[in-house]
This record gives C-alpha cells, structure tokens and sequence, in this order.
C-alpha cells in the first residue's frame, strides 16, 4: 500500500501502520448486494465501497454457521484445527487471533457486538468489548449426531418465513442499534484521547439473519411486486441427503409456506440488508467525522450467506453458492486501487492480512499454523491463490462434511452421502452434479480429501466433543448459575460531567475538534 495510488499498492511504502475498521453483517448472501449483481436490494453505501475498494468476486466463509465461521475467520484456521464444530463450541483462550497478533503489534483492539464467543473467555485478544453479544455464551445448542431425529427447541424453526413482515421493533433491532451508537462513540472517543496506537475495531451486526421482520421504513423501500421469487425449485424429494436433512432438522417439511410467505419474507430480508448498509453509513461518517478515515482500511465481509427459499432451503448451512459464498469488501482508496478479484479466496484469509498489513514490511512471526493465506498478492495485483477448504461440522449433519473450491469446480464430500462436483461457469444455480460423468475428476478431489482429512476420526471427535459439553451445560444449570455471558463495564464516575476535573477540563477534552 501507499499514499500515491498511481504507483499501485503496497504495504511496505505506507506512511503509518493502518487502522483497520471491519465490518461484519450476520447472513449476508453475496447475491444480495449490487456489488454482486442484485439488481433490487438499495445499499448506496455498501455501493460506494465497492466502487472504490477491492470486491473479491468468489469470497467464501469455512463453515456456513455463526461461530464455526467467526472463529475461523478470527483465528486463520479451519473449523476441525480449533475444535469449532458449531454454535456451542468453545474457542480455546490459547488460540492466537486477529486481536492478539494486532494487539501484540501495539494496536488497540476493540470488539462492538457479536461474534458468538462460547466459554469463559469472551475476549480471545480483545482489548475491550463494547456490548454484549446476543446469543448465549453456554453449551446449550449442542447438537447431537446420534439423535438427529429429535428437533431441539432451539433449532431454526419455519415461523421466520411463516411471520415474516413489518414491525415496530425487534430484539435484533436493539442490539444492532446499540453496536452502532457503541462503535460511533468509539470513533470519536479515539479522535479525542491521547492513546497514539493504531486501532482495530470489530463493528458486528446480527442483520440481516432471521426472523425475517424490519420495521416499515425499510420494509416500505420495497415494493411487493419488486421481490423476485427463488430461482431454483426443486421437490424435496430429488434434494441431496443433507439438503432433505435440513429441511428436518430446520422443520420445513413440517411447516409449509405460501408463495405470499416467501415473498414476505425476502422482502423483509431485503429491508434488513438496507439497514445494515444505513448502518455501515453511520460508521463511514463517523470515521470521517473523526478524522481518521485516510489511514484507515475498512473490510466488509459476513460471516455466511442465506439460502432465502432457492432449493427450496432457508438459513445456511450448506455449501450451496447462496449459503457459503459472502461478500468481501477491501477499501482503503488512497492506499489501494480499486478493482475486482475474481480468483476464490475465503475468510480465514484475512488473519494473514491483517498481520501484514501491520507488520510495516517486516516477515511476521506466527505462534501456531495457519490454514488461511494473505490476500496481499490480490489487493497488489501480482497474483495469489484461488483455492477455498471449508467443513460443516453442525447440526443438520451426521458426519463430517467438507469442501473444496479450485478454479471453476466445487467439491463436496461427507462419507455419508454421494459426492457432489458442480462446474460453476456454466452451471451457477449448481443443477448438474458432475460427480459420475466427470469421475477421473472426482476421485481426484476424493483422493485430495483423503489427504488433507481423517474424517473418521474427525468424526470421533465431534461426537465426543458433543457428549463433553452436552454433559457439561446440563451440569452448570443445576444448583448456582455463574453466566459466561459477556458483561460491559462503564465507569460513570468518569462519563460526562463530574467533578474530578474542572468543567471547562471536562468540556475541552469532549469536544471535537478542540478549540485552540
């Protein structure tokens, strides 16, 4: 990277360490953003990063789940290397991040909002955390593979398609409401203190993850008539097994939906994608506002996608394009030419990145193996990998599943159900499964997995893992419960006015710019 973007990017000629904002949207399909084609969802401010950043066209998360993706994404491993087999799993605390390699460098690094943490450790290198995160910090979603018939309560249910609609407020809305006023004031507590570190700040939001409700000024930004149904319908009976196990295990079979739903419902999903991109507004102001947008990176990335009703699938959980393909944004205009990588790249990719990126030219040191891959060779357009590994290790499953993504093919195994091979450049909606006409083909990919994975012991340790914490949750919910939930701490005796300091102190060190 460097000041002058004639000369191209690179990292070695930038006048100071960057900042790096990064902002992250829960299920946020790649086809739902203009960047990636949608022709009806409005996100102007999303558009205008894509328009002078870096858009990786063929970006992927490693597992298509909350916490499985955000650990890996966090730490540069694939799910299986760190024990991150689904929303229940706990991050060991030993497992260096993004966070502790930046904060190591002499960045400040701060979190605001979800990343779905399981266990005592709710940092994982984290400086601060600016709010709690929504979902629980517990072991009580564990799935269990050996009861797969039985639906947990706490399952994907139907009644997100079902009720989709307009509404005055949500839960999802409080807690996305509060990261952003939490992420703005940050901004501006960083412009107006004296810490001189660079800064890593996480800015997560939980839109546009179901339920499928948003209040009527974005559902009012579509009209009915606008929203396109799911292109891909297939009966459940001609599915893929696992594809006829989501539709169980997510209770779609058991609860039927209307055309009238499903338009409902991505409609309402529509509206929420707008206001996360009104969200990411908010953030680009403030950083503006606050002076530090010229050295700063912002990356935009999801943690998985959304199947939205195509297959006849909601949610995620498979590795289906809608599902496992994300959108992933670099800008940083006066440092990085704007542009388009089409080659494959996934999330786990961006720990290398950042390190780099901070690390001002010199090699940097890791203390344990990485899966992922900088995408400096991308973003300085001199090559670079085009190669995804992915695992779905998760409810909906019955042995492992894995994937992989090279050049135009994506391979897909599990030991318990037949292969997949689809060629994506003239089969995008994935409908021809290559697997026995290209069979050379697909015994090689079967003898690459082979290597890379032992899934029968992978097997073995998902199944003893599952029976660990399913004990261990059932266990802490007797007698006192200690919460591993995070809990932000404010000081008041330090916010606003107070008399530690005179009020004309108290009002110069607030105010921004400061009055000479």
């Amino acid at each position: 990277m460097i000041a002058n973007p004639p000369r191209g990017p690179t990292a070695k000629h930038m006048a100071s360490r960057p900042n790096f904002l990064i902002l992250m949207a829960d299920q946020l399909a790649a086809s739902a953003l203009p960047a990636y084609g949608n022709r009806v969802v409005k996100t102007p401010h999303i558009d205008g990063l894509a328009e002078r950043g870096v858009v990786f066209q063929s970006a992927y998360c490693n597992s298509p789940l909350c916490a499985p993706s955000r650990f890996a994404f966090m730490t540069g491993r694939l799910p299986s290397a760190i024990g991150a087999y689904d929303n229940a799993a706990e991050l060991p605390a030993h497992i260096p991040t993004f966070a502790h390699y930046l904060r190591h460098a002499g960045y400040q690094t701060t979190l605001s909002g979800k990343m779905h943490f399981c266990g005592p450790d709710q940092l994982h290198g984290f400086e601060r955390r600016l709010t709690s995160d929504i979902y629980p910090a517990d072991f009580g979603w564990t799935p269990d593979w050996l009861n797969f018939t039985e639906r947990p309560s706490w399952y994907h249910n139907m009644d997100s398609v079902t009720k989709a609609g307009a509404c005055v407020r949500t839960n999802q809305m409080d807690f996305d409401d509060e990261v952003i006023f939490q992420s703005q004031r940050h901004l501006f507590d960083i412009a107006r203190g004296n810490d001189n570190r660079p800064f890593c700040l996480v800015v997560s939001m939980t839109h546009p993850h179901d339920p499928y409700a948003i209040p009527a000024e974005y559902w009012n930004r579509y009209d009915e008539a606008q929203i396109e149904m799911p292109r891909v319908q297939i009966r459940p009976e001609d599915l893929d097994p696992h594809s006829r196990r989501l539709r169980h295990v997510c209770g779609m079979d058991a609860q039927p939906v209307s055309s009238a739903q499903i338009r409902a419902a991505r409609r309402a999903y529509y509206g929420a994608v707008s206001y996360v991109d009104d969200q990411i507004g908010k953030m680009m102001r403030a950083l503006k506002d606050a002076r530090l947008d010229e050295n700063t990176i912002v990356i935009l990335l999801a943690d998985h996608g959304e199947m939205l009703g195509e297959r006849g699938l909601w949610y995620k959980m498979s590795f289906f394009e809608p599902s496992a393909r994300v959108p992933l944004l670099v800008h940083a205009p006066k440092h990085i030419a704007a542009g388009t990588v089409g080659a494959s790249v996934s999330t786990i990719d961006l720990l290398p990145t950042l390190v780099e990126l901070a690390s001002e030219g010199k090699a940097p040191q890791y203390a344990s193996e990485l899966d992922g891959r900088s995408l400096l060779p991308h973003l300085e357009r001199r090559g670079g990998h085009d190669e995804v590994f992915a695992e779905y290790l998760a409810e909906g499953a019955i042995a492992p599943i894995v994937m992989i993504r090279r050049g135009p093919h994506k391979f897909v195994h599990c030991p318990a159900d037949p292969d997949q091979l689809y060629d994506l450049r003239g089969d995008p909606d994935e409908l021809d499964n290559r697997a026995a006409a290209d069979a050379t083909l697909a015994a090689q990919f079967r003898a690459e997995v082979a290597r890379r994975w032992s899934l029968e012991s992978l097997h073995g340790e998902v199944l003893a893992s599952q029976h660990q914490r399913r004990l261990v949750a059932a266990a802490l919910q007797q007698g006192q419960l200690t919460p591993w939930d995070f809990q932000p701490h404010f000081d008041a005796s330090q916010q606003y006015v107070r008399n530690h300091k005179t009020l004309d102190e108290i009002e110069a060190a607030a105010r921004f710019p400061r009055v000479p």
